[in-house]
């Protein structure tokens, strides 16, 4: 029985696409669309966000899994405040009126967003304080603060602050012989007033919280802070609980000995505080020869970044608080007041406690079976001459398919040439690793290595000089434009002739991320995609101007008018009685020209199914415009990353790595290709099946641009199944022996 009969013997209430009707008589026509048909992306992420948080407040997800989501939720959180909300505060300050899709202008979505972030950032702290710590103090894993410990704790921990920690702190004084210090983005602090016993003057000092140690000290404990089921479980001798961990934040030990940093002084007070600074900037490509060495540059001027948002812990003195506003040059809006801890992304540290059954069971990737057995791997050439095959990541190994793809290429002395694309990858990879093997071998071994890759840019500086000094040809793509797409073409010489073997994928070549994100790829030794990638690669390396490929949708010129045209094809077809369908899958659609030719086709009565992780600027069923559009976002324990395309009436499959967002549509080398082979386009049909299955976990997009969780409790009674979860589904196709 094929996936595809697995999935529909299991969903007999999931209906078939119906054929397409012709435009109701006085529908909306295009040139009619209303003025107030697009959602605002910051909002929409914002909202995605809030997503994130709900993980964490699902009682359903295993303990420690929700501690990871509340850290990935404050990560996601700095990062948005750091670019997004930094190029808005940039635009505001520079006058700048454009407006977003949406009709506001910078001013009014800081506004907006400033509203919706403290909101946020409460429920984000009352979930942990009052649901998650309580819950892993119940399992013996306690946060703890310093009145918590016993004496014999404390002597112990004032010896390691003595030994550890008190050498490397630094206490700033601010008053006219020293000025306010530099506050760089990210970093904790304690704002301290200390009052001179002497004279009774009061004055305020920083101190920064190391960054190069761990967030948390590890208190060595025989019982928990507070009794709970883990102490029991420990007495009676329960394996499932065979150590207490509690944690002492370090901004706590370090205030817990502020006397000796201020000796002969009182103090008065302390608070903590962190600011988040612009940490978005532009290479002048044009004005600098060096692109590496202008990128350095601008590297280094990153930490002094204006600040755009600054947390405070929420019992913070007005004093104090008008104190920072004053010296930090914070305006009062981009101050975010926070209960408890600051800068949740530390419970990371939490996560990594050793308890396996608060966290989600391990899952073994399988290798796909063209490729062999993990054990006994064949040869990938050999199989990718019997046909295509494609991987999802990571239900199928990365390390045994395209890891291994890469490898033997390196390895193989009828292999001339590699070239590859690198975007992000791991800090000790073995592409990386393969590639310098091959260049050292004497194969002739091409890397883009896009060295503007946002946060990654010191990593890829780093490969990029490793591979320069193993003989690589390393380029650094095209001017004003990111490399972005995921690609790889290997030469062979096969007797007589030169063979070409090719991957395009959805996601990064980074063996770590394989294990997390959601992603597809396709494996190929298909002739016009060998050609499509050589002149791809011609035009990321030479001067060659190539604007059309025979197979391939290649950004900036290719991909979004490629999708539009596929989008109103469709809707020809329908008019022609075909049963006609669109589903896409993406991390983003906010690209207005792609969602106006979505809101044309379900004018027309096509339907589209659309699954995105995050921001979706596109407003579905709205009367006239949108009603035969539906969005869904599945979020869980795999981040899915995947770019999938599917037109029903051409009977086409589209992967790649673009998102429908204006910087990956014209600022950047993306490349979509399409799968042909039917057993592959039945694999992606599986997945789409599962993610828009009626009891498939998932939040729905309302036509007024909120989320609700689905499927409602009354609609799984009426469909009269069980929720199902679109991860787990897809695990147990692959690997039923591990449930």
């Amino acid at each position: 029985m094929s996936d595809t009969e697995i999935v529909q013997q299991q969903q007999p209430r999931l209906p078939a696409a119906p054929p397409a009707a012709a435009p109701p008589p006085g529908s909306t026509t295009a040139s009619q669309l209303p003025a107030d048909r697009y959602l605002n992306r910051e909002l929409s992420w914002l909202d995605f966000n809030a997503r994130v948080l709900a993980l964490a407040e699902d009682h359903s997800e295993p303990l420690l899994e929700r501690a990871k989501f509340l850290a990935i939720f404050a990560s996601n959180l700095d990062e948005f405040y750091m670019v997004r909300v930094a190029g808005l505060k940039r635009r505001a300050t520079a006058g700048l009126s454009v407006r977003s899709a949406d009709g506001l202008s910078p001013t009014e979505q800081l506004e907006l967003i400033a509203a919706a972030t403290q909101e946020l950032a409460s429920r984000h702290a009352r979930v942990f304080l009052d649901d998650v710590q309580p819950a892993l103090v119940e399992q013996g894993i306690a946060i703890i603060g310093w009145s918590d410990l016993d004496d014999d704790e404390r002597r112990r921990l004032s010896g390691y602050f003595q030994d550890q920690v008190f050498p490397v702190l630094t206490p700033l004084a601010v008053d006219p012989a020293h000025p306010f210090p530099y506050i760089s983005g990210l970093s904790l602090n304690l704002a301290v007033t200390v009052k001179d016993s002497d004279n009774g003057g009061e004055h305020f000092a920083r101190v920064k919280v190391p960054d190069n140690v761990d967030r948390f000290v590890r208190v060595r404990r025989s019982t928990p802070a507070v009794p709970g089921r883990a102490a029991a479980a420990l007495r009676d001798g329960d394996p499932a609980v065979s150590s207490l961990a509690a944690f002492l934040p370090m901004e706590d030990l370090i205030a817990a000995h502020l006397d000796q940093l201020f000796p002969g002084m009182d103090v008065v007070e302390h608070h903590s505080f962190r600011i988040t600074r612009n940490a978005d900037f532009e290479v002048d490509e044009d004005r600098d020869e060096d692109l590496l060495q202008a990128l350095e540059r601008e590297l280094a001027r990153r930490r002094f970044g204006s600040p755009v948002r600054l947390e405070v812990s929420d019992d913070m003195t007005e004093h104090m608080l008008d104190l920072l506003l004053r010296e930090l040059d914070v305006d009062p809006g981009d101050v975010i007041q926070v209960p408890g801890l600051l800068d949740l992304s530390c419970l990371w540290q939490v996560y990594g406690v050793d308890r396996p059954a608060l966290k989600d069971a391990p899952y073994v990737p399988t290798t796909p079976p063209a490729f062999g057995e993990r054990e006994t791997p064949r040869n990938v050439f050999a199989a990718l001459r019997e046909g295509d095959v494609l991987v999802h990541h990571p239900y199928d190994s990365f390390s045994t398919s395209v890891q291994r793809f890469i490898e033997q290429a390196a390895a193989d002395p009828q292999v001339l040439a590699i070239k590859q694309t690198l975007y992000r990858t791991s800090g000790d990879s073995p592409i990386v690793n393969a590639l310098i093997d091959a260049a050292e071998a004497g194969k002739q071994v091409v890397a883009l290595v896009e060295i503007k890759a946002r946060f990654d840019e010191q990593a890829n500086i780093k490969w990029a000089r490793a591979l320069e000094q193993a003989g690589v040809h390393v380029v650094y793509g095209l001017i004003g434009l990111k490399t972005h797409c995921k690609t790889c073409l290997v030469v062979r010489r096969e007797g007589a002739t030169i063979r070409r073997y090719c991957h395009i994928g959805t996601g990064n070549y980074n063996p770590k991320t394989a294990r997390l994100y959601e992603d597809v790829g396709l494996l190929t030794a298909a002739p016009e995609i060998g050609a499509d990638l050589t002149d791809l690669f011609n035009s990321l390396t030479g001067y060659s101007r190539k604007a059309s490929y025979r197979n391939l949708l290649v950004a900036p010129t290719g991909v979004r008018a490629g999708i539009i045209e596929r989008i109103q094809r469709e809707v020809e077809l329908a008019e022609q009685g075909l049963p006609a369908r669109i589903r896409m899958k993406a991390n983003a659609i906010v690209d207005e020209q792609v969602i106006d030719a979505l809101y044309r086709a379900s004018q027309a009565g096509v339907p589209v199914q659309i699954v995105v992780r995050g921001i979706c600027g596109l407003r579905p069923g709205v009367a006239g415009m949108s009603e035969n559009i539906e969005v869904r976002s599945i979020l869980g324990r795999f981040l899915e990353h995947s770019r999938v395309m599917h037109f029903q009436a051409q009977d086409e499959y589209w992967i790649g790595s673009a998102d429908m967002m204006h910087r990956n549509l014209d600022r950047r080398v993306e490349v979509m290709a399409q799968v042909k082979d039917p057993k592959l386009c039945e694999q992606l049909t599986v997945t789409f099946d599962s993610a828009l299955y009626p009891t498939t976990r998932c939040w729905v997009l309302q036509p007024d641009g909120t989320w609700q969780a689905r499927p409602t409790p009354e609609e799984v009674a009426e469909l009269g199944e069980q929720v199902r979860d679109h991860q787990e589904f897809l695990m147990r196709l692959r690997r039923p022996d591990q449930q």
